[in-house]
């Protein structure tokens, strides 16, 4: 049985797609088979995490070891069963490269948004696949996300985006984290509700 695999996807790749990637991992750890990758869209190719990124992802339970940049491309795309951009500009790049990842590509944030407001009757055909069906309850999952894109709006376009720290401030750095960090908190609340979920 395959496994579901998400793709976080943000401009160079050493800062907030990494961060969004390694809390991720740590935080679904416990699903069997699901993977978590990052890319950007203009990578600084091979380069390592900044210090403060590296130290934020420390801090909330990530490990940044080993993380070098890289591109984003279709094929990853095609490998991702959940596609979050830290902004909008990101979703946009990744849709505008391989449409078909339109349904199920998102920004973090919005991500967060959207799954907040899902109760048990939302999960209802969730909860008849079986528990050791992982990948179909997950993806079922994200369908259930994409169903509340009308439902559910910000207040202001921007509140979809994560702002970008490279090279700027620990303030921003900060700021940045405290953007990303409960949105990688509800995502994985969502999807370890969504595999363990049953009907009764």
């Amino acid at each position: 049985m395959t496994g579901f695999t998400i793709l976080t996807v943000c401009t160079g790749n050493v800062c907030r797609s990494p961060l969004a990637e390694q809390l991720l991992r740590a935080g679904l750890a416990e699903l069997p088979g699901v993977a978590v990758a990052s890319a950007g869209t203009g990578a600084l190719v091979g380069e390592p995490m900044p210090r403060e990124a590296w130290e934020l992802s420390l801090r909330h339970g990530g490990s940044p070891d080993g993380h070098r940049g890289r591109d984003l491309t279709e094929e990853q795309l095609r490998g991702a069963d959940l596609v979050l951009g830290m902004s909008r500009e990101h979703r946009r790049a990744a849709v505008q490269m391989l449409p078909l990842t339109n349904r199920h590509a998102f920004t973090l944030r919005q991500f967060e948004r959207l799954v907040a407001g899902v109760t048990k009757d939302d999960l209802g055909y969730v909860t008849r696949l079986p528990l050791d069906d992982l990948r179909a309850r997950l993806v079922e999952a994200v369908e259930v996300a994409a169903s509340r894109r009308g439902l559910e709006l910000p207040e202001a376009p921007e509140d979809d985006d994560i702002v970008d720290p490279y090279r700027r401030s620990q303030s921003v750095y900060d700021l940045s984290a405290s953007q990303l960090v409960p949105a990688v908190n509800a995502t994985v609340a969502f999807f370890t509700k969504a595999a363990t979920i049953t009907a009764s």
